[in-house]
């Protein structure tokens, strides 16, 4: 499995607000240019985190974007989750209302190697915040 760009690009843009974030705001070009992030790309991810409450924006001359939260707080499998919708290996082990029923369920004889991944991926990046990627 691999993840896309939207998570890598995800990830680096909030790292890089985790950064900023003693300061008011941050604007998307600065993170676009420090990233080398194509600016309308993120944008997109932008929507997809503030629609997950992981970041806010202020309108306005000294206007931008920053963590809605401490980076301590802000937990990588929220971000990718946030970017790349569940994180599931395949998705019959989805989880919640991302879950998509299989007529095999009862019977696949693989389908724990899927959970077991499912849950060790979630472990691993719920193990780590933003604050842990930005200290020295």
């Amino acid at each position: 499995m691999k993840f896309s760009t939207r998570a890598q690009y995800g990830l680096r843009a909030m790292v890089n607000l985790a950064r900023n974030y003693d300061k008011p705001s941050h604007s998307l070009h600065q993170v676009a240019k420090e990233e080398d992030i194509s600016l309308a790309y993120l944008e997109r991810l932008i929507a997809l985190l503030k629609k997950a409450k992981l970041v806010k924006s202020k309108r306005g001359v000294k206007g931008g974007y920053r963590l809605s939260k401490s980076p301590a707080k802000v937990r990588v499998g929220e971000i990718i989750k946030a970017v790349e919708g569940p994180i599931a290996p395949v998705k019959c082990v989805a989880q919640g209302k991302d879950y998509k029923f299989c007529r095999l369920e009862k019977t696949c004889s693989s389908r724990i190697v899927w959970q077991r991944l499912r849950d060790k991926m979630v472990e691993v990046l719920n193990s780590i915040t933003l604050y842990d990627l930005i200290k020295k």
